[in-house]
């Protein structure tokens, strides 16, 4: 496989942060109930559609893969980054890590019932994201969910925009823009989360989880 030049420089960029990046958010769950009752309502889900099946994509030091362990879920954790899934594995032993692509995810077709991807499609030009929207559709079963995270544009006529993010470079979304798009493939909106940007945070920027479900086999 030709891997992508912007996924290349993506990994080695955080491969450089790994140790910086797990020390600035191994807490943030603690510190969001927000973020617990999405997640929460997504294992939920997820519960109810199969046998609980999950793959965190783009995990990090894998501390959101851990609390999806911990609501019950029979999770994998996937990054780009090889320092990443280090970090991972050594700070959750008991749970499987691997190094992989979005774009080309070694997992059966209609294996999972849930696939996490949060924050980490906003690396993905917007002219490669259809590869991976077609790859989470593949690997989801019927009725199966997906919560993606990303942060919103400031003008919702504008599908999307550049901003500068302090690893890599990077994309904000219409929510409407990128919920069409997941319909094209398949995955229809269920709900959306919007958290407004607080006076402490670094950037003012909407905050939003998108929830979608891929339709079942001979659904009208």
């Amino acid at each position: 496989m030709v891997e992508h030049d912007s996924l290349s420089a993506t990994r080695e960029a955080y491969d450089d942060a790994a140790p910086t990046y797990a020390r600035l958010f191994r807490d943030t769950l603690r510190d969001s109930p927000l973020d617990r009752a999405i997640l929460g309502a997504f294992a939920e889900l997820v519960r109810e559609s199969g046998d609980g099946q999950v793959a965190d994509l783009g995990c990090g030091p894998g501390h959101v893969t851990a609390y999806l362990d911990e609501l019950g879920l029979a999770v994998v954790g996937l990054d780009a980054s090889p320092a990443m899934i280090g970090l991972a594995r050594q700070a959750h032993p008991g749970l499987r890590f691997d190094v992989g692509s979005m774009a080309a995810l070694e997992i059966a077709d209609g294996a999972l019932d849930g696939v996490l991807s949060r924050w980490s499609i906003i690396h993905t030009p917007p002219s490669e994201l259809p590869a991976v929207l077609a790859e989470f559709h593949r690997v989801l079963a019927p009725g199966g969910h997906l919560l993606v995270g990303f942060s919103a544009t400031d003008d919702p006529n504008q599908p999307t925009q550049v901003f500068d993010h302090a690893v890599a470079p990077a994309y904000r979304w219409s929510p409407d823009r990128l919920a069409a798009v997941l319909s094209e493939f398949g995955l229809a909106e269920v709900a959306r989360m919007v958290r407004e940007p607080q006076p402490t945070d670094r950037r003012q920027f909407q905050e939003v989880q998108l929830l979608a479900r891929k339709g079942r086999a001979g659904a009208v």
